[in-house]
């Protein structure tokens, strides 16, 4: 009975509890350190997906001349 309030909440009243659950408790000083970690995550899930653009079409490339050199050798 204590807890019934519960049933009439909604994902997004959840998250916004946990937020602020969170900051209490957790303390105000991690959230900078988080962000910073999420940021950091992010530029090197950029880097590594240009990267890989870069293997494909290097290796696309490859696959590319390859088919072309037995036409050479025919001409």
């Amino acid at each position: 009975m204590i807890f019934a309030f519960i049933q009439n909440l909604g994902p997004w009243q959840l998250v916004i509890c946990l937020v602020v659950a969170f900051v209490l408790f957790g303390g105000a000083k991690k959230i900078p350190e988080l962000a910073k970690s999420l940021g950091k995550a992010k530029n090197e899930f950029k880097k590594g997906l240009e990267e890989g653009a870069k293997e494909s079409e290097a290796e696309a490339k490859k696959e590319e001349e390859k088919k072309e050199e037995p036409a050479k050798e025919l001409a």
